[in-house]
């Protein structure tokens, strides 16, 4: 069994999202628990609005950025994945697809199941570019059959 994913996993998952909240958790609820009635030359009203809509929006953008990240661990019958908490395996078997996103800055791979799994039918994860790249070398006669790439 070999790791595939960035070992970033752990803290885009967990650390970042957890740090983050609890920074401007905290500045929001302050903020909107104060009685000032302007914060520099900005109505308070307005401003508490504005720091609780910029705080939902960063959750939101985390939820569905990183927090659904899972670590992915494979070898040539079967796929591990883990959110830390639970982890499960996937036969190669189950599996339609492996598609491949560029957001410049990093890639994701989305492995897609035929029938869901105890993580959905969809499985993201970051790859590790040396990890995922020996993988592929040692066995590539498995990953090239469910090999996508999508823009």
């Amino acid at each position: 069994m070999k790791n595939v994913s960035t070992s970033l996993t752990l803290v885009l998952k967990i650390f970042l999202p957890v740090a983050w909240i609890v920074f401007f958790g905290t500045i929001t609820i302050a903020l909107l628990f104060s009685e000032q009635e302007f914060v520099g030359m900005v109505p308070g009203s307005k401003f508490k609005f504005g720091m609780l809509a910029f705080f939902l929006a960063g959750v939101a953008m985390l939820y569905w950025a990183v927090m659904r990240l899972k670590r992915v661990d494979m070898d040539e019958l079967f796929v591990y994945v883990t959110n830390y908490r639970k982890n499960y395996r996937y036969p190669f078997h189950n599996i339609e697809k492996i598609v491949e996103r560029d957001y410049w800055l990093f890639k994701t791979l989305h492995i897609y199941l035929r029938e869901p799994g105890n993580f959905g039918k969809k499985i993201s994860f970051i790859p590790s570019k040396d990890k995922f790249k020996n993988f592929l070398e040692e066995h590539p006669e498995v990953v090239k059959q469910l090999w996508r790439e999508e823009s």
